[in-house]
């Protein structure tokens, strides 16, 4: 019970933080300047309140955020068992603030630019086999309810298709794919846009789902989103998790899988096929390329594998 009192009344503080002037100005500049999804944006202001909210002074001093606190607050992360990779993101959170303060209060914050990133031990995503992804698509057809299982269908084969994140899923609208071209117009991260091919399977589901489901749940409200929940709503990320986790079990796949597996395997698959990383690159929408080479490890993987498997010595 006193843990639970000192979480709400810390997440009360935070929250409280996230109004003030400071952080406004710096959700301005990220969304503005830097183009920064607001997605995006809250977790970067979510990280900086929990760090004010440790030290409340450096809000109406922003000097005091120096690299002594900012090492405090990493130990003090690291102590609670927070993953590398979160830490290095609310790191990376601070020092973006901090580099704002700089720039706009023209103060200098010391030694802040000498704190090096956590090593974040990159692993490998979970992947679905060619054969379980053409699973996981056809299980739809085992659910009776055949308007849920043509969006279902449609949701599945946009996302693998086009290798997808969530978000830009969810946020699709009609006259975003082009059904006639057989490509998807996608805004990724930072709003940046780019054009992704779409196959037949995924093009014959999107049909579907147009010209049959999506009347049925859009009823008599006018959402400007490709994909609707059952009031006729934008489908939301628990939404489509839902409907994810039904064909899991419809399928009988024992895997851990989450929305963002199927675009792990979109990558996988592409490069298991002999496709470019450039290419692969491009479609995923990846600033850096060393993002999109973790699946060359896959693929390395996948390749070992095979010989291990297939080679009279291997």
């Amino acid at each position: 019970m006193a843990t639970s009192s000192r979480n709400k009344k810390k997440n009360h503080k935070i929250n409280e933080i996230k109004k003030q002037g400071l952080i406004e100005r710096f959700s301005h500049y990220l969304l503005v300047e830097r183009g920064i999804t607001p997605n995006s944006v809250e977790c970067y202001i979510t990280d900086i309140a929990q760090f004010i909210a440790t030290y409340p002074d450096v809000l109406n001093n922003p000097k005091l955020i120096d690299a002594t606190r900012i090492r405090e607050f990493v130990r003090s992360l690291s102590k609670s068992g927070m993953s590398t990779s979160t830490i290095a993101r609310k790191l990376n959170s601070i020092k973006s603030l901090s580099k704002f303060i700089s720039r706009d209060f023209n103060i200098s914050l010391s030694g802040v630019d000498s704190i090096k990133q956590p090593k974040v031990k990159r692993s490998l995503p979970t992947t679905l086999s060619q054969e379980e992804v053409n699973e996981l698509i056809e299980s739809v057809n085992k659910n009776p309810d055949r308007f849920w299982a043509l969006r279902a269908k449609a949701l599945l084969e946009v996302a693998y298709g086009a290798g997808l994140r969530v978000s830009e899923l969810l946020n699709l609208t009609p006259t975003d794919i082009n059904l006639k071209e057989r490509f998807v117009r996608v805004m990724g991260k930072r709003s940046k846009e780019r054009i992704v091919p779409l196959g037949q399977s995924a093009i014959n589901a999107t049909k579907d789902y147009l010209f049959i489901a999506r009347p049925h749940y859009a009823r008599q409200r006018h959402s400007p989103y490709l994909f609707l929940n059952k009031r006729g709503g934008r489908l939301t990320r628990m939404g489509f998790w839902k409907i994810l986790r039904m064909c899991i079990r419809l399928a009988g796949i024992n895997k851990r899988i989450t929305p963002h597996t199927l675009r792990h395997s979109f990558a996988t698959h592409l490069l298991e096929g002999g496709a470019d990383l450039r290419a692969v690159q491009e479609m995923l929408g990846h600033t850096n390329i060393t993002t999109t080479q973790i699946y060359t490890h896959i693929d390395r993987s996948y390749l070992r594998e095979v010989y291990k498997t297939f080679h009279p010595r291997g």
